[in-house]
């Protein structure tokens, strides 16, 4: 298959797929899976730094048989990566900023600042409150479909980035990168969906809006796959910047949402089984 039709087609599984799931899930929800959800963030979390520790960095560094690993070679690395890292940060802080500000009940005195439970993550509690602001949960929910299509662009990047420096399209980092960030769509489609049914629009609806929120990712690793095949030094640049986004999806997202959804030490042994899978996975 011609690769760049597999990086689109599987990155669209990734994200409109990822996604749309959550958005469905988000249509049927359930209080008590809040544990289930912790601990697939978990060792999503645990596979993700592995592949990006063993085998992403690894290969911005030395990315051909030729290449010699140099301090300049070392800066840079360092310098893409805290790119990547301070780019998807913002992001994110830009889409907690608007969405925290439209779903008003968050200045409520009882409502906890962060997301302690699944049902808080998504804006799920308080539907007594909310069926008088209907209008105002539609708007939260309009608002973070646009922010996760923006989110879900650099998202991309990291797959097509990583599939630039894959030697197999259908086994390797590519892959499990795609994946993850699949799972890692789950909880976001979820966040979309909910407010937009509380607000009052029809489920299908809502669901088909979310996985369409998800397209972006396409269009993003179409630009990493583009930008990883131009030669050594873009190949460092986007992986480089596909570690450092990945790194921040763990260490911001991830893991903190799972800790929070489930105070427990089970959590951290989901991280252990997916970084020691995720490095299994690398080296096969």
């Amino acid at each position: 298959m011609n690769p760049i039709l597999f990086v689109a087609i599987i990155t669209l599984l990734a994200g409109v797929g990822g996604t749309g799931l959550g958005g469905l899930i988000g249509a049927i929800f359930k209080k008590d899976s809040s544990k289930i959800v912790s601990l697939l963030l978990s060792f999503a979390g645990g596979i993700m730094l592995a592949v990006v520790c063993f085998d992403l960095i690894q290969q911005a560094l030395v990315p051909s048989e030729n290449t010699e690993v140099s301090f300049g070679q070392i800066c840079l690395v360092i310098g893409v990566t805290v790119g990547g890292f301070l780019l998807i940060f913002l992001l994110n802080y830009a889409i907690d900023k608007h969405t925290s500000k439209d779903v008003g009940h968050y200045e409520a005195p009882d409502h906890p600042k962060t997301a302690d439970e699944l049902d808080e993550l998504i804006h799920s509690k308080h539907y007594l409150e909310h069926e008088k602001r209907q209008s105002g949960l539609f708007v939260a929910g309009l608002v973070m479909c646009l922010a996760i299509a923006l989110h879900n662009f650099p998202e991309g990047m990291v797959i097509g980035a990583t599939y630039a420096g894959s030697t197999s399209l259908y086994i390797g980092s590519g892959l499990i990168i795609a994946i993850i960030i699949g799972l890692h769509n789950i909880p976001e489609g979820m966040a979309i969906s909910v407010p937009l049914i509380a607000g009052g629009m029809k489920k299908w609806k809502s669901v088909l809006l979310t996985a369409l929120s998800g397209l972006p990712t396409v269009l993003g690793a179409l630009l990493g796959f583009f930008v990883g095949g131009i030669g050594n030094l873009g190949l460092t640049i986007s992986l480089s910047f596909a570690s450092g986004a990945m790194l921040y999806v763990v260490f911001g997202e991830l893991l903190p949402e799972a800790i929070l959804m489930w105070k427990s030490k089970l959590p951290a042994f989901a991280i252990l089984v997916g970084l020691m899978l995720g490095l299994l996975l690398v080296n096969i």
